[in-house]
């Protein structure tokens, strides 16, 4: 078994029409569902050197998937460019593409979920939308045979991911994309959040845009998960919802929140208050309760907005808010 430590020489081929293609350095997190590792490098291995690119592919795992990573050795010990990464314990997708991003250093990265879910030629035609000057090219899967359920799972996500701030995007979830190692570089993984790579790389002034590819006839059968997994991807949505919207200015989120508490409570009270003027008890009445607990909420929760804004006063000089374009340097 290879470790962190292995290097490999990216191949190279000749270019067609005199123009050397970028370099280009394949992650394949090896997560769930793993498909035959070596029949997934030689597929999508082959259209990169159709092209004449040079390229490396990096495997990188947790240690209950060694065993799935094994039929990558007799291609590793012929000299094929692939290394395999293990972390040590389990981490999750986000920290394992970190983790090879890490190594790499060819300036377009693209990443490919350890199933196949795009046909092979999606690959080389997202590095050259990268090359013609986006900043990440993510793939949309396209099918008349995909099953409905994963036709209306689909759009049901992207409808409430578009309410949520992600507007424009047909397929963040394809895995499938083709990057310029700065985006890695600059943007925080972590969580479950990689899914969303796509927009937060838009929200940080990054050039993103999505390719149809034909999907995968194996990831065209229908998937039903879990309700954990539904209420996972609900809660990643309204965590992705915050820091769209409110990263930079938490008050305005807490703010809200805890006014509309505090009002409520406020307005109870008052109420409770004149009944009391009146002559009528309040002391065995629920409602005295439900107001004071509103009330609180809502001084707390505007007690912890200011905190964050505090938190982002004492980072702005730290962080930049902004990108320029290239061309504009």
């Amino acid at each position: 078994m290879t470790d962190a430590s292995a290097t490999s020489t990216a191949s190279t081929f000749p270019a067609a029409g005199g123009r050397q293609p970028s370099a280009v350095s394949v992650i394949v997190p090896v997560t769930d569902r793993p498909h035959d590792l070596a029949w997934l490098y030689r597929t999508f291995s082959a259209e990169l050197v159709a092209a004449g690119r040079p390229f490396e592919f990096v495997f990188v795992v947790e240690p209950w998937a060694r065993s799935h990573v094994e039929v990558l050795e007799p291609l590793v010990a012929s000299g094929e460019p692939i290394r395999v990464l293990e972390v040590g314990q389990t981490v999750g997708e986000a920290a394992l593409l970190d983790a090879a991003a890490s190594t790499c250093s060819s300036p377009i990265v693209a990443t490919l979920p350890a199933y196949p879910r795009v046909q092979p030629g999606a690959l080389e035609e997202l590095v050259v939308k990268v090359e013609e000057g986006a900043d990440l090219a993510s793939a949309v899967r396209v099918s008349q045979g995909a099953s409905v359920v994963n036709r209306i799972q689909n759009r049901l996500f992207h409808a409430v991911l578009g309410r949520m701030g992600g507007r424009g995007f047909r397929d963040v979830a394809s895995g499938v994309r083709a990057m310029r190692r700065s985006i890695l570089e600059d943007l925080p993984l972590y969580g479950d959040f990689f899914r969303f790579l796509p927009l937060m790389a838009r929200r940080e002034g990054f050039i993103v845009v999505e390719h149809d590819a034909a999907q995968h006839p194996e990831d065209q059968r229908a998937r039903v998960y879990a309700p954990g997994v539904y209420l996972r991807r609900l809660i990643d949505l309204l965590g992705l919802f915050f820091i769209l919207r409110f990263t930079h200015k938490p008050l305005r989120f807490f703010g809200l929140v805890g006014s509309l508490f505090a009002l409520g409570g406020g307005v109870i009270l008052a109420v409770l208050f004149a009944q009391r003027v009146g002559g009528r008890g309040i002391a065995d009445r629920p409602l005295l309760l439900l107001g004071t607990l509103l009330l609180v909420l809502g001084v707390q929760a505007i007690a912890m907005g200011l905190i964050g804004e505090i938190i982002v006063h004492l980072s702005a000089s730290h962080r930049r808010t902004y990108r320029l374009r290239p061309d504009s340097e």
